[in-house]
């Protein structure tokens, strides 16, 4: 049994870790008034909708090799339980 990392759980930080870094990127440009800030109490709201705007494409682009790898495990998790459920329905079907 392996003790990597799976590579859902692996994509997942990464994704979560490239928001981050846009959002913090983001807020330092609005406080510094180089991007224009929310109306109101809203300022959060913008940073936060920016960001995701933002880090999603990024992420598309930078994590295909992580969301390949995950597809190929899920994949392969997939076809095991498919393996399993005919090989319980046969041994029903036996008795």
């Amino acid at each position: 049994m392996s003790l990597t990392p799976s590579a859902t759980l692996r994509y997942t930080a990464m994704r979560l870790g490239i928001f981050v870094g846009c959002f913090l990127v983001l807020w330092g440009l609005v406080h510094f008034g180089i991007l224009p800030s929310g109306l109101g109490d809203s300022n959060l709201l913008w940073v936060l909708l920016l960001a995701i705007v933002v880090s999603a494409p990024l992420s598309f682009v930078v994590l295909r090799k992580q969301r390949d790898a995950m597809s190929e495990q899920i994949v392969v998790k997939v076809d095991r339980a498919k393996e399993r459920l005919v090989a319980h329905q046969t041994q029903e079907d036996g008795v």
